[in-house]
Order: structure tokens, then sequence, then C-alpha cells
């Protein structure tokens, strides 16, 4: 269960100034716990504590940020029923992909664990000329310093768990603004932090209003800014960010095709579809939203996926029958129910699914959907995917390109050379062949191009970004 009560974590310490976050059940809409805001004065004295942490970061030994990491890991697994429940609660996520994200948020920090005592540099050869004879040169990766995180409400272990563990193992401190509608995961992860050795004040966890935000976006102590989410705000966000450095994950229309040769694993095919559009109520912005499928297998996938996504359970996200639980919130609901009913005036045909109760959206699937239509051209962030066949291969590629978004793309199809004019063609961040986009393990690199984002994440990546290449000449003497 949760507690009634959750503090704030300022330069790794408890603070309860207020109780002013409300955290709702997002299946009941009944507030389940209260939690401490941070003020802009919080956040500033959060910061000037970080400031100061960095040079005890940066001499804290890639033995001893593993050491934090490590303690990390065997507490997530003592507290993973307790995490579980939380994410069930506070973001309103069936109970069986609860446990998923807190298995992630495991790998997460064990990988991070890992990579600590892995940061290297090369032995560089100078001598390229004469007149470099006798040079040689040496580089090292060194911490770049206070990091600021913004993290979603859709991911709120794991997503926080990408920017916070890369950063206790590149040696950084950082501060952390968790969404405000999913707080509690993230501040679990500060009560465990506060129990190692790290230095006093690299780690601040802080919950407050977006407008009082403004110092984790614009304040030059910070080095650089790892924002997740909208891509209006994030951009936003860069271009207010000075001259940090930014790293944006900012979500996508994602597009899977299915290639012709795939009559003989069709089955298959459909529950990768199924659980790739509707897993998490469709609330992950690697999601599938648009599925193109050769026309020659059209007709028996249609039917097959129809009938799949119509036998999806919704209801209590603590059920473990239950496969779709409520959005976010009524207000996400029902901009994602206009879309649909926007398409469906254009002439789209609803398939499956389409009404709504509150927060709870129905599984959806739609068919001849006009390309303009907001919930084929923006990101529909809810459970709802659109079909259309294809004809030519590479016209589909034309379709999976015809976005302003590129973070992921699927493809399932037996042809090696498909699978590389995929890679070679589309302009998304990576092409899963054989599974759907929303396949994600924790140690890839991830990220998007276009209104996708900037950088990327996956833990040796982002420590990459997370730390300065520093180089050294060294002269032979003589």
């Amino acid at each position: 269960m949760l507690a009634p009560k959750y503090p704030f974590y300022l330069a790794g310490a408890p603070e309860m100034p207020n109780t002013d976050l409300e955290v709702t059940d997002k299946y009941s809409g009944e507030v389940r716990a209260r939690v401490a805001m941070a003020d802009e004065t919080d956040i500033d004295r959060a910061i000037a504590a970080a400031t100061r942490a960095s040079e005890p970061m940066a001499r804290f030994r890639p033995y001893q940020r593993s050491a934090v990491l490590q303690h990390c890991v065997r507490r997530f697994r003592e507290r993973e029923d307790e995490l579980a429940l939380s994410l069930c609660i506070e973001a309103g996520k069936p109970i069986k992909d609860a446990r998923g994200e807190v298995a992630r948020l495991i790998d997460t920090f064990k990988v991070a664990a890992e990579e600590a005592l892995r940061i290297s540099g090369e032995v560089m050869n100078l001598e390229i000329s004469a007149r470099a004879q006798g040079y040689r040169g040496f580089t090292r990766r060194v911490p770049i310093g206070p990091c600021s995180f913004i993290s979603p409400f859709n991911f709120p272990l794991n997503l926080a768990a990408h920017k916070v563990a890369p950063a206790i193992a590149a040696g950084c401190p950082f501060v952390l603004k968790p969404a405000s509608r999913t707080p509690i995961g993230a501040l679990i992860i500060a009560e465990v932090l506060a129990e190692t050795d790290l230095p006093q004040g690299a780690c601040s966890v802080l919950p407050c209003r977006r407008d009082g935000a403004e110092l984790f976006t614009t304040d030059p102590r910070f080095k650089l800014l790892s924002f997740t989410g909208s891509p209006e705000v994030g951009w936003d966000l860069k271009a207010r960010a000075g001259k940090k450095k930014v790293v944006l994950e900012l979500g996508g229309n994602a597009a899977c095709v299915v290639d012709a040769d795939q009559g003989s694993r069709l089955d298959h095919v459909v529950e990768r579809l199924c659980f790739g559009a509707y897993y998490q109520s469709g609330q992950s912005c690697i999601g599938v939203q648009r599925i193109y499928v050769h026309r020659s297998l059209y007709p028996a996938l249609k039917e097959r996926l129809v009938a799949a996504v119509k036998a999806l359970v919704a209801g209590d996200p603590r059920d473990e029958a239950t496969f779709i639980g409520p959005m976010i919130s009524v207000s996400e609901a029902k901009r994602l129910h206009d879309w649909i009913e926007a398409a469906v005036a254009g002439g789209a045909v609803v398939l499956a699914g389409g009404r709504r109760d509150g927060a709870m959206l129905e599984a959806t699937l739609l068919e001849n959907v006009e390309p303009s239509a907001e919930v084929s051209r923006e990101e529909a962030f809810g459970p709802v995917a659109l079909l259309e066949p294809f004809d030519d291969f590479d016209g589909v590629l034309a379709k999976v390109n015809d976005s302003r978004f590129g973070l992921q793309a699927g493809l399932f199809t037996d042809s090696m050379s498909r699978a590389m004019q995929a890679w070679d063609v589309l302009d998304v961040g990576g092409v899963v062949v054989g599974d759907v986009p929303s396949w994600r393990v924790d140690n890839m690199p991830y990220g998007g191009v276009k209104d996708s984002g900037l950088g990327r994440e996956g833990v040796r990546y982002a420590i990459e970004d997370m730390t300065e290449l520093r180089l050294l000449v060294v002269k032979d003497p003589g």
C-alpha cells in the first residue's frame, strides 16, 4: 500500500514542509497519498547542494558508484511488490505491466552498476607527421557536473531510472523533477539512495509545479538538462536552456509493417501488434499507432486482430486479468476520444472499441483513417491503433516516414534485404525487425530524430552525454 504522506528529498535528506500535492488512484479517482512540494527556494537549495557535490562526486571511485547502484538493485528487489502497487495506483498501470516496469528498473540499475566500472578512454597515435614525433595522446571521460532531470508520468520508475542511474555511474550530482501526477516511484528511488554513502548533496528529488520549475531549465549551474515528455514542451525547454547540454526524448506515432511473407505466423504477429498498441493503455511513446499490412494478408490479419482487441479485458488495474486500465486523466481520455470521433466524421471506420467512460477508453482499432487526421499525424498516447493495407514495400516505407516523428519502427519480414532496406531508409532512431517498435531493453541506445527528440538514452549512451572527453598529451623526454 501507499504511505499516506511522502517527503521530498533535498540533498539526500527527506523534508516535509507541506503536503500540497495530492496523488490520486487513477482508477477510482480517490486521493491516496499526499506529497511535499518544493518551491523555488527549495530548488535553488538543491542546485547549490549539487554544485557543492560536484567535486566529491568526481572523486567518488568507480567501485563506490557501482556499490551504490548494486545496493539499489538489492533494495528494489526486496520492495518489488510495493513498487508495483505504487505504479498500479498512481499511474493506473495494470499490475502485470507494473511488475514489468519494476523488472526494468532493476535491469537499468544493474546495467549502470556494471557500466560504472567500464568508463574508459583510449591511447591515441599522434605521430601523424614528423612534427608530432615523440608525442603520445590519451583520453578519459570526466563527469560533466550537476544535471537537471525532468521525467514523465507514463514510466515513473524506469524513465527516472534512465536518468538517475547513469548519472551516479558517471559521477554527476543531479536534481530530478518527477511528474506531478506520478511522483511516488521517484521518491522511493530517492529513499533508497538516501541509505547509501553518496556524497552529500548528490541526489535531490523534488516534486513541484510546472510554473515553479523554471530553474530546472534556465539555471546555468546545471551542465545538462535531460527531459522526457511532449515535443511542444521539450523544444521550448531547449530554446531556454542556455549553454547546457540538452537531451530530449519526446515521443512519436510509431508504425509497424507486416510484410507479405508473414502468412504462416499471423497469430504471433497479431499477438505482438495487440501488445504493442495497447499495453499500459497505449500510454507509451513507442506504442504501435500505425499498422501497415500487405494486402494479401490484410483480410485474415484484420479478422484476427479485431477479435483480439475485442477480447482485451478492461477494468481495475489491480486485477490480474486487466489489460486496459485508465488513462492518466479524464482530460487525456477525452482528448483522444475526440480525435477518434473526428476521424470517424472524416470517414474512418471503428473496427473495435471507440467508447469512453471517464478516464477509461476502450481499446480502439480504426480503418480508413485520413492521413491528415490528428489520430494519425499526432501522438495518440492512448489505446488506439490504425490499420491500413499496402501493396508496394517502397511505398509503405515512405508512408512510415511521412511523419514529423521518428522514434522507432517495427517490421515483420523474413527478408534480410528488406530489413536492411528499412534500416537504410526509415528516418527513425531504431528499427525493430521481427517485433513491434514498442520493444526495448535498457542497455540499447534509445531515442529519436525529427520531433521525437535529441540524443540517446540507454545507460552507456546516457553516460556519454553526462561526461566530457579530457585529453592528455605527453612528449617523450629527450
